[in-house]
């Protein structure tokens, strides 16, 4: 959601999960600039449910020039959790 979309800067918050696709990409990368602040690493988990929430999903990886692949079926988080 929107909550902490903006304006929070929570240190060791290392993983977001977006249960919902945001409306536009700006709202996109405000929600996921909240994992791995302050040098640390981060990883952002976007659950993508129907051709609306794909198509705003190509606009993100148009607009900022990346490619969010699907979620492997393993991943090792310890790598994200750092010092706990």
């Amino acid at each position: 959601t929107n909550l902490f979309g903006r304006g929070m800067d929570i240190e060791r918050v290392n993983i977001v999960f977006n249960y919902d696709m945001p409306e536009d990409s700006d709202t996109y990368l405000h929600r996921v600039a909240r994992a791995g602040r302050f040098g640390t690493k981060g990883l952002a988990i976007t659950f993508v449910s129907d051709e609306t929430d794909a198509k705003i999903l190509n606009e993100v990886q148009d607009r900022f020039d990346v490619n969010i692949p699907e979620l492997p079926e393993e991943i090792d988080i310890s790598s994200y959790i750092e010092g706990r």
